[in-house]
């Protein structure tokens, strides 16, 4: 490996970013990461931690690995594309949703309503998988290695709920402009926040709802400060890992091959947990068994109804199409007809 320069050991985010690209050099002899929430501990502590610790054995090279969740370094979800594109970190964790107000095209991966179960999400992802690289490579000098979902993102309520209706006047954890649109739609005050920030905002009554995962509000712990379950799929949180374009293309051929291996079964395992996972966090929310895997607490589940599941599909349309074209378009021209020729052949959506 060529190019044997010091990782940033102590260096903090602020300088890292005041500096820029000037001192933040590819340098492939070290690699440093910019993980998920810790607070997500089934994605963090068994999975992407445990890769990206065994990544130099895995890769056959002596690679210094200075790894740490966004939370524990001070990294905010919606800064990650900036990062990258300064060379602050040379592989991140990025919340999609969060980071796409930096260019509403990314957010095309995994728009409200459009694909609400993991199937239908995965042929989406794979449809808009490389025209998100190309732009992600032209506009923020990254590269996508992973995208993989969450999983159903559904309803968390500290007050009483027995319908979708029900969330009209209260406020409601989002963290994509689409899911703010379909909240806003609902009657409901959308709040924008990161994960991390959610827990805290639901204790306090800065949020009424939050949106997430099974998974990921069991782990963390949001039952302690909600009551009301409502497992109506809006999307699946698609999140990626990226990796600056600089430190890429100073990796060999091989090794570059090596990596795109090594990330594709990252992918593969964040797909399957997706799958697997989220049923058993439901049942754990409301107490039910099965619970093998989560933390049981004793939610009351709302039960969908076709209605409710009818009311997102027709804020598709009506709603979130519309807004995204008008803000997608405003940066790209294009973005609703590229748009409409990936996601919207594979989901049977056009946008008009």
């Amino acid at each position: 490996m060529k190019f044997p320069l010091a990782p940033l050991a102590s260096l903090s985010i602020a300088a890292a970013l005041s500096l820029g690209s000037s001192i933040a050099l590819a340098n492939p002899n070290a690699i440093r990461i910019a993980g998920n929430f810790s607070s997500n501990t089934k994605h963090v502590d068994n999975i992407e931690r445990p890769f990206f610790t065994n990544l130099p054995k895995i890769l056959g090279l002596p690679l210094s690995v200075n790894y740490n969740p966004m939370d524990a370094v001070g990294v905010q979800a919606a800064d990650a594309l900036r990062m990258l594109r300064s060379g602050t970190f040379d592989v991140m964790s990025v919340q999609i949703g969060m980071a796409s107000r930096d260019d509403p095209f990314f957010e095309g991966v995994d728009l409200i309503g459009v694909s609400t179960n993991l199937k239908d999400l995965r042929a989406a992802v794979e449809a808009y998988r490389q025209v998100f690289d190309e732009r992600l490579q032209k506009r923020f000098n990254a590269k996508v290695m992973t995208l993989w979902p969450f999983g159903p993102q559904v309803f968390y309520c500290n007050k009483p709920i027995k319908t979708l209706d029900d969330i009209k006047g209260l406020k409601v954890r989002s963290f994509t402009p689409s899911m703010a649109a379909l909240i806003q739609s609902l009657g409901a005050t959308p709040v924008t926040l990161q994960f991390s920030e959610v827990y805290p905002a639901l204790q306090r009554g800065v949020a009424d709802c939050g949106v997430t995962s099974p998974t990921s509000g069991n782990a963390g712990k949001w039952p302690e400060v909600t009551s009301y379950f409502l497992p109506l799929s809006v999307s699946g949180s698609v999140q990626g890992h990226f990796m600056n374009l600089d430190y890429w293309n100073k990796l060999s051929p091989e090794v570059q091959k090596k990596t795109l291996a090594a990330f594709k079964n990252m992918e593969d395992q964040m797909w399957a947990l997706a799958e697997t996972a989220n049923a058993d966090a439901m049942n754990c929310n409301v107490g039910a068994e099965p619970c093998k895997e989560g933390v049981k607490f004793k939610m009351n589940m709302v039960s969908v109804s076709p209605a409710d599941a009818q009311k997102v599909k027709n804020a598709v349309g009506s709603v979130v199409l519309p807004l995204w074209k008008e803000s997608c378009n405003k940066v790209d021209p294009k973005c609703s007809e590229i748009w409409n020729n990936t996601v919207g052949k594979a989901r049977g959506y056009k946008i008009n």
